[in-house]
């Protein structure tokens, strides 16, 4: 399993508020705008990153995870598996605390790198899932 119950629950309860989401863009039948909507209404504060860069849900959009001005806990991924190993990769250069790949995005060597790097990490889950499961 990519994501023990106790690093679930820290990263949702204890490693901060801002999340950037990779792949989040304004199209409201994409499940990173319902998840992002979701980690909102638990007080999360979303950053969208796409390459079109544009608001959701009231947030100004980043084309990069590099290109955000301000310090990101968390860096949940809504892109193929083939592209998520860049991102992670992104996600500890800029200092994020943890990695969160969604459903479906499976990168083993990307894990490994970003554990190794010290980054809590949760792979092929989805956090509005887990975090209703916290009650």
């Amino acid at each position: 399993m990519y994501g023990e119950p106790a690093t679930i629950r820290k990263i949702l309860t204890d490693l901060g508020d801002t999340w950037a989401v990779v792949g989040l863009s304004p199209n409201r039948q994409r499940a990173a705008y319902a998840v992002a909507g979701v980690l909102q209404r638990h007080g999360k504060r979303i950053v969208p990153v796409h390459p079109s860069a544009e608001t959701v849900h009231g947030e100004k959009g980043y084309a990069s995870v590099s290109e955000i001005p301000f310090p990101v806990d968390v860096v949940d991924v809504f892109v193929n598996s083939d592209l998520a190993g860049a991102i992670a990769d992104e996600a500890v250069d800029i200092g994020a605390k943890a990695v969160w790949f969604q459903l479906g995005v499976i990168d083993e060597d990307a894990y490994a790198r970003t554990r190794a790097a010290g980054l809590d990490m949760v792979m092929d889950r989805c956090p509005a899932i887990e975090i209703d499961s916290l009650g």
